[in-house]
């Protein structure tokens, strides 16, 4: 091969590492201020019995082919209906990924005379899926209620003869604040459209019985919701809520989920274990919100971060290579702290993105804050 064919792809690489983007892999290093194991699952010994009793019941690892071929098995349907009496939906499909679930539902059910409307924070996924929509799509302020408004209200005005379909978060990864759902959902309902809702951050963590933000407009034909299973619920995949009609649709019609392997079976089992567990022990959401209370404080005290609604405090830093000058500073000081830079967030905003999970105590806490804000005096810009 000619060698400089590679040419562009180092050029890239080397353009990424002068503005201090270029991303590499990490191993895990110091104690977990990082990872989206809110509730402290991914360890648990109830997931690990329920995988061993799989197991042992003859559940496969592989599912073998798609779910259109052999790979449906008996525990994928056994999730999908517990998951949909559970988040009450009328039916739920178990996905591979959370992104694999955004990019099926938005390349596949906004059809061409449709109009998507997604919030500027919106998940790299859903931007993905609309890549491969044939619908027309707008991004508006993030969490402005009257920008979604006007978007559908503009569009019909010039003609627009589908319906609107409304993309946000309830909870965003990188700044932890919570969507306006109510008033969302009355522009969906105000302009005959859908409300697309994903949980992942929200999922196992709020909302009653820990069936997230968006519980409170369970059951509403007009709204779909997705839950990752790879964050709080400590395993992996993804379930979409939805109308039946519509899930059939994908089933039907979304490619990847159509021309892709199923997940596998066994980690369906460990996903049915999670949500019992979610359902069973509530002092774990309790003992979170006490811990991110306590973290909260700490940095508002030490360093002036603000309030946050959520699990996910952002301390922002601006600086590309000072964020990662102290996130390798924190990791050497035994904190796994990692350094979010654009284009995951926005130019100009990069920030250290502090996760609170079970995994740490108050002390863990209190440590980490502390070598944080000495980090931060002494890399001052």
């Amino acid at each position: 091969m000619n060698l400089s064919a590679l040419a562009p792809y180092e050029s890239m690489l080397a353009g990424l590492e002068r503005k201090s983007r270029l991303r590499r892999l990490a191993p895990r290093q110091g104690i977990d201020f990082t990872s989206n194991d809110y509730l402290g699952l991914a360890n648990a010994h109830r997931l690990k019995a329920a995988i061993s009793a799989a197991i042992d019941r003859g559940v496969p690892v592989g599912a073998g082919g798609s779910r259109l071929l052999r790979g449906n098995h008996a525990e994928h349907e056994a999730l999908e209906a517990e998951a949909a009496a559970f988040f009450r939906a009328e039916k739920a499909l178990y996905f591979s990924s959370g992104f694999a679930a955004n990019v099926a539902l938005f390349s596949s059910l906004p059809q061409r005379a449709d109009l998507i409307v997604h919030d500027a924070l919106i998940h790299a996924s859903v931007h993905d899926g609309i890549a491969a929509s044939k619908a027309q799509a707008v991004a508006v302020p993030h969490n402005d209620v009257e920008a979604f408004d006007r978007a559908a209200r503009s569009w019909r005005q010039a003609g627009g003869k589908g319906r609107p379909w409304i993309a946000v978060e309830s909870l965003y990864s990188m700044d932890g604040d919570r969507a306006p759902l109510l008033a969302l959902a009355d522009v969906a309902d105000r302009h005959d459209g859908f409300l697309v809702i994903d949980e992942a951050h929200a999922t196992g963590v709020f909302g009653p019985g820990g069936r997230g933000l968006a519980a409170e407009l369970e059951r509403r034909g007009n709204v779909l919701v997705l839950h990752t299973c790879g964050k709080a619920l400590g395993v992996s995949g993804a379930l979409l809520g939805l109308p039946s009609s519509l899930a059939n649709y994908l089933i039907n019609r979304a490619r990847n989920f159509i021309y892709s392997t199923a997940p596998s079976p066994l980690m369906a089992a460990a996903v049915r274990e999670a949500l019992r567990i979610v359902a069973d022990e509530p002092e774990r959401r309790a003992r979170l919100e006490e811990l991110r209370t306590f973290a909260a404080g700490h940095l508002q005290l030490l360093i002036g971060v603000g309030p946050s609604a959520s699990q996910i405090l952002p301390v922002m830093i601006g600086d590309n290579a000072r964020s990662l000058r102290i996130a390798e500073r924190m990791r050497a000081n035994g904190f796994d702290v990692r350094a979010i830079r654009p284009p995951t967030v926005p130019e100009g905003t990069a920030r250290l993105r502090i996760s609170i999970t079970l995994n740490v105590d108050e002390d863990e806490i209190a440590e980490m804050v502390q070598a944080l804000a000495i980090a931060m005096q002494e890399d001052r810009p």
